[in-house]
């Protein structure tokens, strides 16, 4: 795989797990869980980092300027690897069956053209820009959602609630510290370094001990015998890390959020059209995806997982049959609490006079409108703090309605 110098430097700072994917979760129970009408919500953020190219994840096969910009590697609605189509105007990557079947489930939904507020382009900023919920880079070091977080009422201290990485995703960063983290680096740890770990935090924290070493337990479960040849392997890992995740929502006191963050999104060079680079790592997240509604059992109807990017790729393919960093791209819905079956778009048009800056799908709409909505509907959190605290300055980006049934 090719990545730009950027982005590993990047993955390299955020000191991700080794495989490209870490996990981490609130540790405490919002007020509100096991209300009385039985609704019990639960929401899982998904970061893909690298920025993924939205044109070739759902196919805007009937935009007639489509094939000829993306050439060799555009999606097709025949032949040996049809994309499957969504409706008469777009079509889902053939890697992704199991959300295909979500989405013709009415459980799963598309937002296309959409972006954050940021433009250049830079995975750096891009990130920081998508994790942070601020409209420009490098303004502070707590993420949206763990602000949207402290604004929920805050129950009992959940002891399963843990950070698979060595770092919480900055999405999940704030400045509370009785939130609970405990970041472990559990794939990747071997067991005599995991159960130091245990017995440290035993003396200073004993519940904290006891958490880690359910998450060992959760971990040698999630992974079996049959993850031991593919260790490193991003695209098993994807799948690895959605299963242990479910497992410790799906408990009666598990973590209800969860932000969940992988790596290898960047496709300079090879990108593949329905078989290639890009088709194996949709099809890693197409597994977590289903490992998640198959792991949370009868709490799935209740979830909502958010999948996003910090932007998307050129709509021409380059010299290398791959994309450059882009702007607009897609964010995706899934779960039973997901008002699904379609495609939302204010579409732009591949037209050139209609790309942004000549080169990239124009984004219509702003993530934080999407984000909001299912803020809001999932937890009943307000337009003011929303606005102020969550996404600061955003007042003018309304929440999108009706995302969540």
């Amino acid at each position: 795989m090719t990545d730009c110098v950027e982005n590993r430097l990047l993955t390299s700072r955020r000191g991700l797990l080794l495989g490209g994917a870490s996990f981490a979760a609130w540790a405490y129970l919002p007020k509100f869980a096991r209300a009385t009408d039985g609704r019990d919500p639960r929401l899982v953020v998904v970061i893909l980092r690298g920025a993924l190219d939205g044109l070739s994840t759902v196919a805007p096969i009937g935009d007639p300027d489509y094939a000829g910009l993306h050439g060799s590697i555009a999606l097709t609605a025949d032949g040996a690897h049809p994309a499957i189509m969504l409706d008469s105007f777009f079509a889902l990557h053939p890697a992704m069956p199991e959300f295909a079947r979500m989405y013709r489930d009415k459980h799963a939904a598309v937002i296309h053209a959409v972006a954050t507020p940021y433009r250049d382009r830079s995975h750096f900023d891009g990130q920081d820009v998508l994790e942070s919920g601020y409209a420009g880079p490098g303004r502070v070091q707590s993420g949206w959602l763990n602000r949207a977080l402290e604004s929920l009422p805050r129950g009992e201290r959940v002891s399963s609630g843990l950070a698979v990485g060595p770092t919480t995703p900055l999405v999940l960063r704030g400045g509370a510290p009785t939130v609970g983290w405990a970041p472990v680096a559990l794939p990747q740890a071997d067991d005599d370094t995991a159960m130091r770990l245990v017995e440290l935090y035993r003396h200073r924290d004993p519940a904290l001990a006891s958490a880690l070493s359910q998450g060992l337990k959760l971990d040698k479960a999630a992974s079996g015998d049959d993850m031991k040849a593919t260790r490193g392997n991003a695209v098993a890992q994807m799948r690895q890390v959605a299963r242990g995740a479910a497992k410790l929502m799906a408990a009666d006191d598990g973590p209800r959020i969860a932000a969940l963050a992988f790596d290898g999104w960047d496709t300079h060079a090879n990108e593949g059209g329905p078989l290639g680079r890009l088709a194996v790592l949709l099809g890693g997240l197409d597994g977590a995806l289903a490992e998640f509604e198959s792991g949370l059992r009868d709490r799935w109807r209740d979830t909502v997982v958010v999948v996003a990017t910090e932007f998307g790729r050129t709509a021409r393919i380059n010299g290398t049959e791959g994309t450059d960093h882009g702007t607009g791209t897609i964010a995706l819905l899934a779960g039973g609490a997901v008002k699904g079956g379609r495609v939302i778009s204010d579409w732009p048009g591949l037209k050139l006079a209609n790309l942004y800056e000549g080169r990239d799908l124009k984004p219509t709409t702003d993530l934080r409108s999407v984000i909001k909505g299912v803020l809001q509907d999932q937890f009943g959190l307000s337009d003011r703090v929303l606005a102020e605290t969550v996404f600061p300055d955003s007042a003018a980006t309304r929440p999108m309605r009706g995302l969540v049934t």
